[in-house]
């Protein structure tokens, strides 16, 4: 019986595709080894291993007819929305064709009664918003990069907004995707809520482009705030600054945004972003609602921070500050570079429950200096999530096996205190391997027997996630 394992594509089957592609979609075909290789490009050390051929479909129609010539022929399928995400997903370890969903980008329908809207997956975060702009809504998961809204769906992303407002998997109601049989199905309705049935849609979210292609995406959206504050603060340690955020979770305090950065990325920050924000561990926190709202929690917070050791508040007043603030924090990554120009940066994460973030940040800093490793550390501290951004020499190879060392004990640290080895920048290749220490041996047995029903040929993004 054939275990739907995936296997190299032979000769003829792959020749058979691209001739097919070609001939269908033209210019929206490109076999170019520039082209393949930027959508083999990943941003961590994982090789490059660009697919075969590349497609650029405009309906869900042109992609049902991509997966299904490539079921035919057993050819692999690689989803891919802009290539920002940090964990190998959109490699092509086994060849295969890359279906890039750039240049589906209508927003379909937006419902402002509703708060809600439906968008094509190559629609990216900030095109979204500033088509809301004049609606008086938004959307508001922001990761770093200016992601599609697809690729957001796929890997279930977060950002600094998902304290108030959740993740992606909080903020999908329903998703239309091709099935790796070339089915086009939507997996529900915009209603808020539903019994009828399983939860397709949360299958989907955070699948990885390992079930289905997702050709459009129903999310929800919010009222634009009447009043927002924006503030950072200063703490004597990380310690306090984590202890700071804790305690205004657990006060019941509704703040937005409240983002961590150690010393180290304060630096890098400034330098990138020509910022001149003190040196020193630091808050960078926003309350929405009302004026009055708004001001009365930040004088709560205020309270709560002056007793972990906070200084005075830096306020960002004015949209421009604000907007300049929170550019430079999603511009963590690209910032990091300036504290050892050259370097390779490698941006991993994880997440443990909020009680235990302060020790595991401190104990994640010990272990660095200890490695004698480079890793600013930037976290949505309000669930318990943190990045570290390390900065390696790839051609030193002591370093790379205690840059290995170090990222294997970072996961059984969160996983130590019952934590996750991603809070959000999912599975991919890269952490495959923390895969059997994270799940049951029962859970994983579902995971595998839920891909090998919807994918019996193993054709869509192979080799990712759960194999």
């Amino acid at each position: 019986m054939d275990d739907g394992r995936m296997i190299r594509p032979d000769a003829a089957a792959l020749s058979a595709v691209t001739r097919a592609l070609q001939s269908q979609f033209g210019n929206r075909f490109s076999d170019n080894a520039t082209i393949r290789e930027q959508h083999g490009h990943t941003l961590t050390w994982t090789a490059n291993q660009p697919p075969d051929a590349v497609v650029f479909p405009q309906s869900a129609e042109e992609v049902s007819q991509i997966v299904k010539l490539c079921a035919a022929h057993r050819v692999p399928i690689i989803p891919y929305g802009t290539g920002t995400s940090l964990e190998g997903h959109v490699n092509a370890p086994f060849g295969g064709v890359s279906v890039d969903t750039s240049l589906m980008k209508r927003i379909i329908s937006v419902h402002p009664e509703d708060l809600d809207c439906v968008v094509e997956p190559g629609v990216t975060r900030k095109e979204l918003n500033e088509h809301l702009r004049d609606t008086g809504m938004f959307f508001p998961i922001d990761p770093g990069a200016d992601a599609s809204i697809g690729g957001m769906t796929s890997t279930r992303a977060s950002g600094t907004n998902a304290v108030r407002y959740g993740t992606m998997k909080d903020n999908v109601l329903s998703v239309t995707a091709v099935t790796a049989r070339g089915e086009i199905m939507r997996t529900a309705r915009r209603a808020k809520k539903s019994s009828a049935g399983y939860d397709l849609t949360r299958l989907f979210v955070g699948a990885e482009g390992t079930l289905g292609i997702i050709t459009d995406i129903t999310l929800r959206l919010y009222g634009i705030p009447e009043a927002i504050s924006a503030a950072v603060c200063t703490f004597p340690s990380v310690q306090d600054a984590c202890d700071t955020a804790i305690a205004t979770i657990q006060s019941g305090i509704p703040i937005a945004r409240v983002e961590l950065c150690d010393e180290m990325m304060v630096r890098a920050v400034n330098l990138h972003s020509k910022l001149a924000l003190p040196e020193q561990p630091m808050l960078l926190v926003e309350f929405h609602g009302t004026k009055a709202f708004a001001q009365e929690q930040t004088e709560r917070f205020g309270e709560i921070a002056r007793d972990f050791g906070g200084g005075d508040f830096q306020w960002a007043s004015r949209p421009e500050d604000r907007t300049k603030l929170w550019q430079a924090r999603h511009d963590a990554y690209w910032a990091c570079f300036t504290l050892r120009p050259g370097a390779k940066a490698i941006a991993t994460d994880i997440c443990v429950p909020l009680s235990r973030l302060a020790e595991c940040v401190v104990e994640t800093q010990r272990d660095l200096a200890e490695s004698r490793l480079l890793g600013p550390i930037v976290g949505h501290v309000g669930d318990g999530n943190f990045h570290v951004n390390l900065l390696i020499d790839l051609d030193d190879p002591d370093e790379v096996q205690r840059t290995e060392g170090f990222l294997d004990r970072l996961v059984q640290r969160g996983h130590a205190m019952d934590g996750t080895c991603t809070g959000e920048h999912g599975i991919g290749q890269a952490k495959m391997k923390y895969l059997d220490a994270e799940h049951s041996p029962a859970a994983l047995s579902m995971m595998r027997a839920i891909k090998q029903a919807l994918d019996p040929l193993s054709i869509m993004n192979p080799g990712k996630h759960v194999g």
